[in-house]
């Protein structure tokens, strides 16, 4: 049995899947130019201290950290400077988590001075290199390569394509609320502020032939593998609750064993938390990275889609003339993110004709053909 982490890199992006024996068990999005923070070495100062909250709010270097009490903020005061890591990305709207506990070496380089980064922390491929540090490392990206030889040496190796078809169509389908199982029944995830649902729709499951408990119980123990596999991939994290397909409060409890072993495997160690009594599985899974559908919502998210796919039209076509129409907001977020602008021109030899069209509606973008490839100009 064979592992494999993969690195599909284009303009501002780097869409890095671990795959096992062919299967899909990782995946994760990591933007350079605009990093998610997670175990970034920080200088940092305490702005509030908030008992309320059993800890403190302290100032980044552009942001702002709450350090729990907990972690290493218990006998701080306002103004002191500090060493913190960040151990959990904003995401939902709330700003990052740090710890203050440190090793030796991280609390010699704190210094002094102002707020600021000091040492930025692993990117993602280099997390599911050392998650599966047997596996070799291929990307399509020679840049990217060189960059992660000095770390992870001869395990990194290069090709024209590491992502086929069948892992492009599975990769995209994760973007998706909802999912077609194999045979009948579907998985409906539904994110919100407070929590993550997931329903198991029997669908035309418990059409076929016998007894119908019988078909619905043999469709949740059939899905709950790949209700956890979706976890992990989606990285839905926070309270998840699940809605099964049919059966009793006490025909559901029977399932407990199957959904504790199904989350097993996972790195994050989520804990199924029971059922309650209207039948729903709680799970808790730690939050650490944004969630999928985080990373691939908004004006960014956008932008850097529309830079994949003008440069792949670019490259497959030298001589024609690409430029990209965005909604205001996607030109902001794109001129916010010089690293993929110099990327794109790295890849493809010509900048980026962009034009603003507040006539589009919100975070979306139009591909323009028919310009002077030299000039971007019609």
């Amino acid at each position: 049995m064979t592992t494999r982490v993969l690195a599909a890199a284009s303009p501002g992006e780097v869409r890095v899947a671990a795959v096992h024996d062919g299967r899909l068990v990782e995946y994760s999005i990591w933007r350079p130019g605009r990093p998610d923070g997670v175990g970034d070495l920080h200088r940092g100062r305490v702005i509030a201290r908030v008992p309320a909250m059993a800890g403190s709010f302290v100032a980044l270097e552009g942001a702002e950290g709450f350090l729990p009490d907990s972690q290493g903020g218990a006998s701080l005061s306002e103004g002191m400077v500090l060493g913190i890591r960040i151990t959990r990305a904003g995401q939902g709207g709330k700003g990052p988590r740090v710890t203050a506990r440190l090793s030796l070496k991280e609390q010699e380089m704190l210094g002094n001075g102002p707020p600021a980064l000091l040492r930025r922390g692993p990117g993602a491929v280099e997390q599911l290199a050392f998650l599966y540090p047997e596996a070799p490392v291929l990307t399509d990206d020679a840049n990217l390569a060189a960059a992660l030889r000095p770390l992870l040496g001869p395990r990194v190796k290069t090709a024209p394509r590491v992502l086929d078809d069948a892992l492009e169509s599975e990769i995209e389908a994760l973007s998706e609320p909802v999912i077609d199982l194999e045979g009948s029944g579907r998985l409906r995830f539904h994110p919100t502020p407070a929590l993550v649902a997931i329903d198991i729709d029997a669908g035309g499951a418990t059409a076929e032939r016998g007894s119908k408990a019988a078909r619905q119980a043999a469709l949740n123990r059939d899905v709950i593998p790949e209700l956890a596999r979706q976890v992990r991939l989606r990285n839905l994290s926070g309270a998840i609750v699940v809605d099964l397909a049919g059966l009793s409060v006490r025909q559901r409890v029977a399932l407990g064993p199957l959904i504790e072993e199904a989350l097993a495997g996972d790195p994050l160690r989520p804990r199924f938390m029971g059922f309650t009594a209207l039948g729903f599985a709680e799970i808790m899974r730690p939050r650490v990275h944004p969630p999928l559908h985080e990373m691939l919502a908004g004006p960014h998210a956008a932008g850097l889609a529309a830079l994949r796919a003008m440069a792949a039209h670019v490259l497959a076509q030298p001589g024609q003339g690409f430029g990209l129409r965005a909604a205001p907001e996607v030109v902001t977020a794109l001129e916010g993110d010089p690293l993929a602008i110099q990327d794109f021109m790295r890849r493809t030899g010509r900048k980026p004709p962009i034009r603003s069209d507040p006539g589009l509606r919100s975070a979306s973008w139009e591909l323009e053909q028919g310009l002077c490839p030299e000039t971007g100009m019609p």
